[in-house]
């Protein structure tokens, strides 16, 4: 296994990347899957209170929660020059943003495990702050957190918790999700890197209003129709992305926006396979919605619609959305609606993500809901 690091002057991400490869014996330890002789050093396991977890996370097994949908994050202060981070077990592909003092590593988690990712930059012996963010899209992967690695003697500390001015949660399909924002002129599907939720839409507008926001995106899903088995009524409130997943347990974090971008793939894949728009799209719409409604009962619920071709210039799409859109609209006074202008014929890459945010961010900005939000 290769690894790069990556690093960012600050926030979740940014561009352009200077790549380091790891040493040989950094590359030993992980191919092992193992923990080599090293200094000596004390274990904190997930399960101990000093951790923020963040993001809709199965934390039904404390020893191991697991991190599906992208954007979940881990936060802990620690001292002391070494750091080391411990995985129980990861299906498919994974990739975290390690972030420390305001720098970001791209690590991989090995598949199977368990497994180690040992930080390979230099850290003083003072205070360090760590947040690890899930980088793709849940449908690519998921991984059990074990907890971290530090020098023996060294101390830890709960992080300082956030100041969010709101909570926002988005929904969406693979545009939300932020796939392919870092390929090149071409969308790609084998090295999830470069699918860089943390960079999406979602994630600027969350973090233009300083915001705590999830995002439960999955490629390729529609409301009646999709490039996956699965349609967004049998996922929106899993802990995982399939219809046979554990149900979340909703109560325990309430959003006060709720954005939901979902139809493009309804439009796509029946125009890919010469097949009719699907019938229903309207109903399912609307009672995807409503479910949301009754979830999230003061919740401002914003359906957006656009950020590709396929969606964005299906006038049957349009039709159908805007129906639904409109009967939801005339019936409750906290559903709103946005279209987005931009679009593009693939995947957008991360300046195409910069411009729907900006669009996004500045309708928010002009809405009467928004203004108990700005002001704090």
């Amino acid at each position: 296994m290769f690894l790069r690091a990556a690093f960012s002057p600050s926030g979740r991400g940014g561009s352009p990347w200077l790549r380091l490869a790891l040493g040989a014996s950094l590359l030993a330890l992980l191919a092992s899957g193992g923990r080599a002789a090293g200094p000596a050093e004390v274990v904190i396991r997930a399960s101990d209170p000093r951790f923020l977890y963040e993001g809709r996370i199965d934390a039904r097994d404390p020893a191991a929660p697991v991190l599906a949908w992208q954007g979940s994050r881990i936060s802990i202060d620690f001292e002391g020059p070494l750091l080391a981070i411990d995985f129980t077990k990861a299906d498919g592909k994974n990739f975290i943003d390690v972030h420390v003092d305001g720098k970001v590593w791209v690590a991989a988690v090995a598949e199977g495990g368990p497994s180690r990712v040992a930080y390979p930059l230099p850290l003083s012996q003072g205070r360090h702050h760590l947040s690890l963010h899930k980088r793709q899209e849940a449908a690519a992967g998921s991984f059990a957190f074990g907890g971290i690695g530090i020098a023996q003697g060294s101390r830890a500390w709960a992080p300082r918790p956030p100041a969010y001015s709101l909570k926002m949660e988005f929904y969406g399909d693979s545009i939300t999700a932020g796939a392919c924002d870092e390929d090149g002129p071409s969308d790609q599907w084998e090295d999830r890197r470069t699918h860089n939720g943390e960079l999406c839409y979602a994630a600027v507008t969350g973090e233009a209003y300083n915001a705590d926001w999830r995002n439960i995106s999955v490629s390729g899903i529609g409301i009646v129709t999709g490039w996956i088995p699965v349609v967004a009524g049998q996922t929106w409130d899993k802990l995982y992305p399939a219809a046979d997943a554990p149900a979340a347990d909703l109560s325990l974090w309430t959003p006060d926006v709720v954005c939901v971008n979902l139809g493009d793939n309804d439009a796509d894949y029946p125009k890919a396979h010469g097949l009719p728009f699907p019938e229903g799209f309207d109903a399912r719409y609307t009672e995807l919605i409503r479910a949301i409604r009754k979830a999230y009962p003061r919740a401002e619920v914003v359906m957006l619609l656009g950020g590709m071709e396929s969606g964005s210039q299906s006038v049957q799409l349009n039709a159908e959305w805007g129906r639904a859109v409109a009967r939801l609209e005339a019936a409750d006074p906290r559903m709103h609606h946005f279209v987005f202008r931009h679009w593009t014929p693939s995947h957008p890459r991360v300046s195409d993500h910069r411009v729907l945010a900006d669009e996004l961010i500045s309708w928010l900005r002009g809405q009467a809901f928004m203004e108990r939000f700005i002001s704090r």
